[in-house]
């Protein structure tokens, strides 16, 4: 069949791009549409495929900040003219699945999640969005809700990343889905050594509703190393904040430097609601466990007991007392990368073959 793979956008190298890159490998003849690819960064990263962009790139910026263009996708979209593909299959948190099926075609939509700032997040969005973001949120919410939700009628079949986005696929748009996780580059994480120092790790983009401060809050409570790998809108802040010698911020790193913190860390402290979360089977590949909180994709990565802990709700207090009971325990490595094994690139691209091979 001929096939068209779809992307929001293509600006950097994240899990929904590293999901793509193995759809290209399961369809290696097919085109990959997207409403704006930074090509410097993306030079072979998915084989031979040919990426077509849509309008949206010949605008200012829109190969660096693409988002800032979101009211235009709808109508980007449209004009895209699928009309010799039989298959199509959407890599979605954004509008990509909006697009103009044909009659004999079957759309195949593998959901990150609905736009979380649309829905779910919404108000976490709009409270940290400056003011040009918060008015524009206002102006488009209810028009973008509008298409989201009638895009999802032209899907013939969801996947979801997660259960959690599952059933939010559900609430929202009232369909069913199945679920297959994202692949995680477990070779590539998995290191030799388990000599484990003295620190804690947070890793990954600095934004309020990944928590980090519950974390800082709960090693500063009881005098504990903490090491942050990561950028974002918070880091600023948490470098006037956190000046005590035994927090360490490196900023974002190499993905060799990071690979190097997960093997060394005493564990990953994972305060954060996330969709799924790729942070901490990486740091599980490379014989780490996680704390992590026990709300969202966590909950289906991370082994309670076996792979790491959970605590219950966001605060320092909780997770300062986690950590002192995490201290009397004793996790096997073995285990962690074992369990990080079941997410690999072989075993996603096994489920989505099997999957695609139901609906033939």
């Amino acid at each position: 069949m001929k096939t068209a793979l779809l992307h929001y956008w293509l600006t950097g190298i994240r899990g929904g791009e590293k999901v793509l890159r193995e759809l290209a490998f399961l369809y290696p003849e097919a085109d990959i549409f997207t409403h704006a690819c930074n090509r410097k960064i993306f030079d072979g990263f998915f084989g031979n495929c040919r990426i077509y962009e849509t309008f949206i790139a010949q605008l200012p910026g829109a190969r660096r900040n693409c988002q800032k263009y979101l009211p235009l996708m709808p109508s980007a979209l449209k004009r895209l003219d699928l009309s010799e593909y039989d298959l199509i299959i959407s890599s979605e948190s954004g509008p990509a699945k909006g697009v103009t099926k044909p009659p004999h075609a079957r759309h195949i939509c593998y959901c990150h999640t609905p736009m979380r700032y649309l829905w779910d997040m919404y108000q976490d969005y709009y409270d940290n969005a400056g003011f040009a973001g918060k008015t524009a949120m206002r102006l488009f919410k209810n028009y973008l809700r509008h298409y989201d939700l009638k895009s999802a009628e032209s899907v013939d079949d969801f996947i979801a990343n997660s259960r959690f986005v599952a059933e939010r696929i559900k609430r929202i748009y009232n369909r069913e889905s199945s679920v297959i996780h994202p692949p995680v580059d477990v070779d590539f994480y998995r290191c030799s050594g388990d000599e484990k120092q003295d620190f804690y790790l947070i890793a990954g983009h600095l934004h309020p509703y990944k928590n980090p401060v519950v974390a800082l809050e709960a090693c500063r409570k009881i005098r504990r190393r903490c090491v942050v790998a990561g950028n974002g809108p918070l880091e600023n802040a948490l470098r006037k904040e956190y000046t005590e010698s035994n927090f360490t911020f490196t900023g974002r790193v190499s993905d060799e430097k990071l690979r190097e913190l997960y093997s060394s860390a005493r564990a990953l402290i994972f305060p954060g609601i996330e969709d799924f979360g790729i942070v901490p089977l990486e740091a599980q590949a490379a014989g780490t466990p996680v704390i992590a909180l026990g709300i969202g994709g966590a909950l289906e990565t991370v082994i309670e007991g076996s792979t790491g802990l959970f605590f219950d709700r966001p605060s320092a207090d909780v997770l300062a007392d986690m950590l002192l009971q995490f201290e009397n325990l004793t996790f096997s490595s073995d285990v962690c990368r074992r369990n990080a094994e079941n997410f690999s690139p072989e075993v996603f691209r096994k489920k989505f073959s099997s999957f695609t091979a139901r609906l033939s």
